[in-house]
């Protein structure tokens, strides 16, 4: 009885220690269809007596994701990224040792468990694009500061060698929470441009977004507004360089970072030339319609009617009315437009609450209710610079036709006489070579970024810093 007894109150200890101390490493798999899975780990530490985590998805090479909060209660753990769009909410299972909840991510939840431990599985790399070092160019961890947001950026800075003074671009990446090399879907783009555009000779500077990999801020927080005073923030950071051309740094944003280009641009002599890709030319609003539309994982009664949802959805978001009025307008305009089709599908109404709920938190964030009301037209029409504006045909986010003719309307109103605007064949959102262009191809294609856009890029920055 006696060795019972003491096994019993060691197995009793370990419990009580766990239930005090979480921190390390914890992963778990959420499954997507039959064949289909994603793995995520959390490190969670303590700092100044509260917990912080960091967030990793293998599969998708994402790594350094800051949620904003992370608390553990009467076994209840909760890891907070509404700065990220996600949650996770589990409890501990003492028997199993591990967390049992589920992970949500705007309004789908799945379930997941985390289980104690470090990962051994490999995750296959098929990227033949990707540089082998050694690199024939100076590569250089770099920080700069966003003194008026207080916030420090962290990036990586390659530099030519054999060269005194260097032009140099500043790459902006996308909309979300972005890592320097703007992984997504197992691929590093902006580590393939760096690498290509630098073995022309022209630097190149990207960074982690404010909040993501060793970057400080809170993304959440911040609007595509802010998010242009980061890059003006590198563009002052390039300029106090002895081995940069000041005379000759130029953007390239992708996506939002096509937009964010332009304002950056326009609250700073420095910048001499800019590289729209996947650049939108209209307002956020319809860009976020077209967007629901082409992109809803479900069918509708009446398109015309989804529609018209949408729109009003949109523009009782957008609005200038206090949050809390907002709030309480899009609940009764989701629970008489879209929980009818909801309802069917889900079947319980405690579901379609929660989907509602999820729909409007992501439309009234401080990002989304900015970029609803921003038309990047206005800002590309001040432009007196070069610019360049590459879309792919294949694009199923940024729609090439619409988004270009604004976009040239724009330069021309605003009487530019040096731009360039080429719409590519075959080209995703991400400019990969692809045969439908939508997003569950992307992780597919082994390409990353299609040389004919390399090439097209490259040529154009250096017929303009010679």
């Amino acid at each position: 009885m006696k060795k019972i007894y003491i096994t019993f109150v060691l197995v009793l200890c370990s419990v009580l220690t766990f239930s005090q101390d979480i921190t390390g490493i914890w992963n778990g798999t959420v499954k997507l269809g039959k064949d289909k899975e994603i793995r995520f780990i959390f490190n969670i530490k303590k700092s100044d007596n509260n917990y912080v985590t960091e967030l990793s998805i293998p599969a998708q090479r994402v790594a350094g994701l800051k949620p904003q909060s992370t608390t553990y209660d009467n076994g209840i753990l909760l890891i907070d990224g509404s700065n990220l769009g996600i949650k996770y909410e589990g409890k501990f299972n003492t028997k199993l040792q591990q967390f049992e909840g589920n992970f949500s991510e705007g309004a789908n939840t799945l379930p997941l468990q985390l289980k104690k431990g470090k990962l051994s599985v490999a995750t296959k790399n098929n990227r033949p694009q990707e540089p082998v070092k050694p690199y024939p160019y100076n590569e250089e961890e770099v920080v700069f500061k966003n003194k008026k947001a207080q916030v420090s950026l962290a990036g990586t800075l390659t530099l030519p060698r054999n060269t005194k003074k260097a032009p140099a671009v500043i790459l902006i990446s996308g909309s979300g929470p972005q890592d320097r090399d703007e992984t997504f879907a197992n691929h590093k783009p902006f580590w393939i441009l760096a690498d290509y555009l630098t073995r022309q000779g022209i630097a190149v500077l990207r960074f982690d977004d404010r909040g993501v990999g060793k970057s400080t801020g809170n993304f959440s927080e911040a609007t595509t507004a802010d998010f242009a005073t980061d890059v003006v923030s590198a563009v002052s950071y390039l300029k106090s360089r002895s081995d940069i051309d000041t005379n000759h740094i130029g953007l390239v944003g992708h996506s939002e970072g096509g937009i964010i280009a332009p304002l950056a641009a326009n609250q700073t002599e420095d910048v001499s030339f800019i590289v729209l890709l996947a650049s939108t030319g209209i307002p956020g609003s319809e860009i976020s319609l077209m967007q629901s539309i082409s992109m809803r994982p479900f069918p509708v009664p009446s398109e015309a009617a989804y529609e018209q949802a949408i729109r009003e959805a949109i523009k009782i978001a957008a609005s200038d009315k206090e949050l809390s009025t907002i709030k309480k307008e899009l609940t009764a305009h989701y629970n008489k437009t879209i929980a009818p089709i909801l309802k069917p599908m889900v079947g319980n109404d405690a579901k379609v609450n929660e989907i509602v709920e999820g729909l409007i938190k992501a439309r009234t964030t401080p990002w989304v209710r900015y970029f609803y009301n921003y038309n990047p037209a206005t800002e590309i029409e001040k432009l007196q610079i070069p610019v360049l504006s590459l879309n792919g045909t294949n694009d199923t986010q940024v729609n090439a036709e619409i988004n270009q003719k604004s976009i040239k309307e724009a330069l021309i109103k605003g009487k530019n006489t040096d731009y360039k605007i080429v719409k590519l064949e075959g080209l995703n959102h991400f400019f990969q070579e692809s045969t439908t262009g939508k997003m569950d191809e992307y992780s597919k294609i082994e390409q990353t970024f299609s040389p004919i856009a390399l090439e097209e890029i490259s040529s154009w920055v250096l017929e303009h810093i010679n």
